[in-house]
């Protein structure tokens, strides 16, 4: 008889255990809408937030925090598994290099807590959501650096950052030429210029601690000439209005 109740409170608390491990899950799988992460991804951050407020009777600004939220957790699970194969290899990044990024990560995330707080106006419960997103993109990067060592040969391999898909290549100098080739493409000047705008636009004491914050990023760790593009947009996107059109909206 003891034996019996033993058996029954064991698949009782069981069960309950199993609940509660899938019970969050169904609760996180509600807003991608029946779809997977993959079919998710398909689509871009813009596309997915249009196709969820087609699809759900929230209000405009509910609606875009929750799919981006949802869009952002498919984006970490896809990262999460690379980072794991990478892991399994034994070819991704090293101890050293996982620090480093590590310590990158940190003063980008520094950064961004400031701008946001420092921007004019204040950024709005969207403008955070849509900010968390596209700060994935450079722990996806980063992976993607190292995809090449576990994929067979020949097989296509993404550049770090897919934001600077659309900038302008130089042409090579002609042979012979004396000419020195630019130090930086027209994209990154834009870039540039446009950031240095937007903090002449604050008060010199936020101006101060923004720009700090930002030579964190840039100073203390080494990137390639993609990464500092994306960093340089990353950073004009956090502190342009709310309003009017982005000069560069997420990358994804």
């Amino acid at each position: 008889m003891r034996a019996g109740i033993r058996i029954v409170v064991l698949l009782t608390t069981t069960a309950g255990i199993a609940f509660a491990q899938t019970a969050p899950k169904h609760k996180t799988d509600a807003d991608r809408l029946g779809m997977t992460c993959a079919e998710i991804l398909k689509m871009t951050s813009t596309e997915w937030i249009a196709y969820f407020g087609q699809n759900t009777q929230a209000d405009k600004t509910g609606e875009a925090v929750r799919a981006t939220a949802a869009y952002g957790k498919c984006y970490d699970a896809r990262t999460d598994a690379l980072a794991a194969a990478m892991a399994k290899s034994g070819k991704g990044p090293t101890k050293a290099a996982r620090a480093d990024f590590a310590g990158f990560e940190a003063a980008l995330k520094n950064f961004s807590a400031k701008a946001l707080a420092d921007a004019l106006p204040a950024a709005d419960a969207q403008k955070r959501a849509l900010a968390a997103l596209y700060e994935k993109q450079f722990r996806y990067g980063f992976y993607r650096g190292f995809e090449s060592r576990i994929l067979p040969p020949g097989a296509p391999v993404k550049s770090m950052t897919s934001v600077a898909a659309d900038e302008k290549k130089e042409p090579a100098p002609a042979k012979g030429s004396t000419a020195k080739p630019p130090i930086e493409t027209d994209e990154m000047s834009k870039a540039k210029n446009r950031f240095g705008e937007l903090l002449g636009a604050l008060p010199d004491e936020k101006l101060h601690e923004v720009h700090a914050a930002f030579g964190d990023i840039l100073g203390l760790h080494e990137v390639d000439e993609e990464t500092k593009l994306a960093v340089y947009r990353y950073a004009i996107f956090l502190l342009e209005p709310n309003s009017g059109k982005a000069s560069y909206p997420p990358a994804f």
